[in-house]
Formats: structure tokens, C-alpha cells, sequence
């Protein structure tokens, strides 16, 4: 049985269809990923008559309303969403949202003579040989154009050049694939399809899909829940956005989803900056108690998961299900109080958390207990140490929407306190602290997540910086501090050390580059013999620190053996092996006092 079908539209058909809504593209406010090289690549595709690719369209399926009629939905893009945006911006001249959400356009400039593309430069722009932008030519008169070219280049070979025009401006009439699965597939056959696609090296994901879904729907505010999730996501990372959205968007504004975000007009933080795709699972998992966001989008479509048919009053209660989720995630006390207690952890910088879909969980587990009713002095400290073992076991680096899945399904059935249980004695045994977790830390990534576990300790625990009196490690890493050799780097180069050897973690602390700088490039021995006696002569030259007590406290703030004073390169070996054994058991005491 054929599941779709095959058909070649005009280009300015297929932009037509976007500007009229026919086509559900939900990338209006969200960042444009592919780089400008790429949108100029794809128009010299088109002018050169090369193929480039089919766009993948799905149509909603029908679903009964309940006056008895039947709704047809629009176009949900599988796979075409970059390559129609970029369209959008070389053709039409519009803006697209950047990586930083700041709005750009993307101006592609053609070169008549040469027949060649290029993005728009100041170089460019001094060229008399250029049209500086396609867009405003395509959608100019051709006898303009080519009299004002004329005028400034009349020495060029006009046949050749009008040619070349009239090759440009012709890019709309140009066909492009379109593949269209049929209406009455199911949801499972669509997923499945989409798999299949995204295997083949697409980079759309399955939060990109419900997003499609989610944009595609009106019946039930699916396009302003859309525009909440982006505008969340933009105002987080670029809050004078807000103006924008206030001068811009009125009907948004009087929205109960603008009402929930005011409070990001005024808020630089960022600890948690969520993409869209973090926002739907929180969203998703948090009030759905499922991990697989390919479920998502079966729900929102009406399907009843027993008699695998499409339902109206399903959609309709996931999307108000979806949209509590959304108000929950965007809730400020929510946001704020979570971000609270990550920080009570020691991650108290962007720099310390490599894990997105970690913090991802951990924001759903806070709501989740919340929900549940778990007094809040509980859902701390399960919180924070859920966030941390989650790490520690790389718990959501493999196959996240399984283990979320599982995960929430466990949290929803069972005190968490009891699944809390079971995963510490599975995963953090004695043989893990003694032998696996130093192992780990057998490493020269810097930004490993055992090292940024132990840093968090610290923070925590309000250490001083290496041989520093006042100043913490938590302000060496929120504002200039660096990462320093104990045993210095060029100290070891001279004796015969290598890369990765010199760069592990256990020779890593945190400390002031003055205090480094004093260190120069002398072994533990040399400059611990120079501090010691600058000490008994209260002499502050290196460090602040000023009595040996002082001294052998700042040791154990950083888990290094006191030996150190007397070590030289021979026994470096050595002290790697003890500093990792000494840095397992601190995040060891660490992790139990969450």
C-alpha cells in the first residue's frame, strides 16, 4: 500500500503556503541553525538546476468535532524546516532568529558575470559587479534592475548579463519535491517514518516534531502555546526580546502565557537557559508521566492507545494537559526555587553542568514531588541529590527518553525516597567510591562531570582558592579564576612528561593567577620550601596564607596530601593515585550531606 505521495511545487507556491498557515513551520522565533554558506550554497542549487532534496509534509489526520463535522489539518513538516526558512530569508528577504536569538537578515549577493553567490560583505558591497541582494531583485522589475546594472558596469556583455537576471529571477518559478505522507496513516507509521528519516542523518528530532504538531493545531490554542514555548525559550537567553514582543505581538500579550513570563524582562541568570526542545520534556514528562516524546505527539493527535483510533476529546485534554505543564515550567517561583536549590548543590555557574537533559530531570522531579505534595524541605534534598547522582552514573547520557520514561513512571508509583534507595545501593556501592569513581578521575578532560562534581563540593563547602587566604573557589569560577597546575606544566614538560599526562584532573585546582604566576614553574618542593619560609618570616610575597595550620586546612579544602611539600617530579606518580583517592571520598561525604 503506498503511504504517500510525490509531487513538484513551485517554490512560490510552496511560500505561499507558509505566509497563508497551510504549511506548520514552528521556526518563526526559534534560532535558524545552518550558517549562511549554507542558504548561499542552496540558491546556487537552485539557479544551477540541481536538486535539493524533497521537502516531507505530513496532513494532520481528521478528527471529529463535535458538531459532527470533521476537521482537516494542515501540513506538519517531517523534514524540510531549515531548508524552507532559508527560502523564506534569501527570497523573501525576511529576518530569521540567530543562534544568540538575535534577528538577522541573511543577504546572498549574485554576481551577474561570473554567475556566482555569495554572502553579503562590506567587499561585496564596494563591488559595482554585485547585486548586493537577491531578495530585493527577485522582487523588482527586471528592466530596472538590468538598466541600473547597466549604468554602472557598461562595459559588461549585456546578452550574458540579462541572461544571467533573468536565470535569477526565475528561482521562484523553480520546482522543489514534496513528499506528502497520506492523511489516514496513523500516528505509530508516521513516527516510525520520521525514525527512519531522522536515521538517515536529518538533524529534526522528535521535540521538533511535537513542535510541528503542537504549530500545526488552532482548535485548541496549539500556535499560541507554540509562540509561548519560543518567546520562554528566547527570553531567557535575550530579555529586552520583551519590548519587542510588547510593541509587536498584542494579541500574545494578552495572553495568560505572557502574564507568566513577564518576569524574564528583568532576569539575567543563566544557569538554565532551555532550549524548546528542554521546555517540551520538562513540560511533557512532568504532567504526562511518559518520557518518549513520540507519545506526545500520538496525543496530541486524539490517539486512543487501546482502540488506536483518533479521538477529539483526547487532543483536546492533552493540549490543555500540555499547556499546564508549559505554565508550570514557565511558573517563576517554580523556575527560581529550582534554580535554588541546583545552585545549594554548588553549581553555581553554567561552567560546572554538561548535562542538560540532568538538570532537564531534575527540574521535572521538582515538579513532579511538588505535584505529589512532598513537603518542600524533602524535595531539596531529593532534588539535589538526584541531580548529582544522575551525573555521577551519566544517567541520562545514553538513551534519555527510555530513562526518562522509566524514571518517571518509578517516581509516579513508589515514595521517591524508596527509588532513591534502590539506585544508591545499585550504583553507588563502597566499590564504586574506592575503586570506579578514582578511576573516572584517571582523566586530562577538564570539563569531565567527576571533576565538576568535585568543584561543586567545594563550592558547597565554601573552600578558599589554592594557597589563597580570602578569596573561594565558587568566585574563582563565577568571575576570573583559572584552572592551574599543582605540579606545573612546564615543570613537568622538562622531565619528560607529555600531554596527558601533565593535564590530568588530579594535578588540577582552582587558584588566582597571581598566586600561579608566583608558583613560576618550580616543583612542589621548591615553591612549598619558599612559602614555608616566607610564613615564619610574615612575609606575604606568594600568599595570603600566613601560618602552616592555615596552610595544612588549605591542603585539605583541596584534597592534597600534605607530602606534596616534599615531592619533586619522581613521586608525581604518586600523588596522582592519592589526590583521586582523597577527591572520591570528599565527593563521597559530599553527595551523603545533600
Amino acid at each position: 500500500m503506498q503511504k504517500y505521495s510525490v509531487n513538484q511545487q513551485l517554490i512560490e507556491t510552496l511560500l505561499a503556503w507558509v505566509n497563508s498557515g497551510d504549511i506548520a513551520i514552528p521556526e518563526i522565533q526559534r534560532p535558524f541553525v545552518w550558517d549562511s554558506s549554507k542558504v548561499r550554497n542552496l540558491m546556487d542549487s537552485l539557479y544551477q538546476g540541481y536538486p535539493v532534496g524533497y521537502v516531507i509534509a505530513w496532513r494532520n489526520p481528521n478528527v471529529r468535532l463535535k458538531d459532527g463535522s470533521t476537521s482537516e489539518g494542515k501540513k506538519i513538516l517531517i523534514d524540510g524546516q531549515q531548508r524552507i526558512t532559508a527560502l523564506t530569508a534569501a527570497i523573501l528577504g525576511k529576518s530569521v532568529v540567530d543562534k544568540t536569538y538575535q534577528k538577522v537578515r541573511i543577504k546572498i549577493a549574485f554576481n551577474p558575470i561570473e554567475e556566482k553567490f555569495e554572502v553579503q560583505n562590506p567587499a561585496i558591497l564596494r563591488d559595482k559587479t554585485w547585486l548586493p541582494d537577491i531578495a530585493e531583485a527577485i522582487s523588482g522589475d527586471l528592466f530596472e534592475i538590468a538598466d541600473r546594472y547597466f549604468e554602472l558596469n557598461p562595459d559588461v556583455n549585456k546578452t550574458q548579463v540579462r541572461k544571467s537576471f533573468t536565470n535569477l529571477l526565475s528561482i521562484p518559478k523553480k520546482q522543489i519535491g514534496i513528499i506528502e505522507l497520506a492523511p489516514d496513516l496513523d500516528i505509530e507509521t508516521v513516527t516510525e517514518i520520521f525514525i527512519r528519516i531522522n536515521a538517515q542523518g536529518v538533524t529534526l528530532s522528535q521535540a521538533d516534531f511535537a513542535m510541528s504538531k503542537i504549530a500545526a493545531n488552532s482548535e485548541y490554542g496549539g500556535n499560541t502555546l507554540r509562540k509561548a514555548i519560543d518567546y520562554f525559550c528566547h527570553l531567557a537567553i535575550a530579555p529586552e526580546f520583551y519590548r519587542h514582543i510588547e510593541e509587536n505581538d498584542n494579541e500574545f500579550v494578552s495572553t495568560d502565557y505572557f502574564q507568566k513570563m513577564k518576569w524574564l524582562r528583568s532576569e539575567n541568570e543563566d544557569l538554565y537557559d532551555p532550549e524548546y526542545t528542554d521546555l517540551i520534556r520538562v513540560a511533557f514528562t512532568s504532567q504526562f508521566n511518559r518520557g518518549r516524546l513520540s507519545d506526545l505527539v500520538s496525543l496530541l493527535s486524539g490517539r486512543n492507545f487501546e482502540t488506536r483510533t483518533f479521538e477529539d476529546s483526547i487532543a483536546e485534554q492533552s493540549f490543555l494537559t500540555l499547556k499546564l505543564g508549559v505554565m508550570n515550567f514557565m511558573n517563576e517561583t517554580n523556575f527560581k526555587r529550582f534554580l535554588m536549590i541546583i545552585k545549594s548543590a554548588g553549581f553555581i555557574s553554567p561552567k560546572l553542568i554538561r548535562s542538560q537533559n540532568a538538570l532537564n530531570f531534575a527540574y521535572i522531579l521538582y515538579l513532579k514531588l511538588k505535584d505529589l505534595g512532598v513537603n518542600s524541605v524533602s524535595i531539596e534534598s531529593y532534588v539535589r541529590r538526584w541531580f548529582v547522582f544522575s551525573i555521577l552514573t551519566g544517567r541520562y547520557s545514553g538513551s534519555p527518553e527510555s530513562v526518562f520514561d522509566y524514571d518517571i513512571k518509578q517516581i509516579s508509583q513508589k515514595p521517591f525516597d524508596e527509588y532513591l534507595k534502590e539506585n544508591e545501593e545499585g550504583s553507588l556501592s563502597d566499590a564504586y567510591w574506592n575503586a570506579m569513581l578514582p578511576q573516572n578521575l584517571d582523566t586530562s578532560v577538564a570539563s569531565s562531570p567527576y571533576f565538576h562534581v568535585y568543584l561543586a563540593s567545594q563550592v558547597k563547602a565554601n573552600n578558599r582558592g589554592f594557597l589563597s587566604s580570602d578569596i573561594l573557589v565558587g568566585d574563582l569560577i563565577v568571575l576570573r579564576g583559572d584552572i592551574h597546575h599543582l605540579f606545573p606544566k612546564d615543570y613537568l614538560k622538562r622531565n619528560g612528561m607529555e600531554r596527558g599526562k601533565y593535564n590530568q584532573i588530579a594535578n588540577y585546582v582552582y587558584m588566582q593567577t597571581e598566586i600561579n604566576i608566583k608558583v613560576g614553574n618550580k616543583s612542589p618542593k621548591e615553591y612549598f620550601s619558599t612559602l614555608k619560609t616566607q610564613i615564619e618570616e610574615n612575609s606575604n610575597v606568594l600568599s595570603g596564607i600566613s601560618n602552616i595550620q592555615d596552610l595544612l586546612d588549605n591542603l585539605n579544602q583541596h584534597c592534597i596530601p600534605s607530602s606534596i611539600m616534599e615531592m619533586d617530579a619522581t613521586e608525581y606518580d604518586n600523588f596522582l593515585r592519592e589526590r583521586r583517592h582523597l577527591m572520591a571520598q570528599r565527593m563521597r561525604m559530599y553527595y551523603f550531606s545533600l
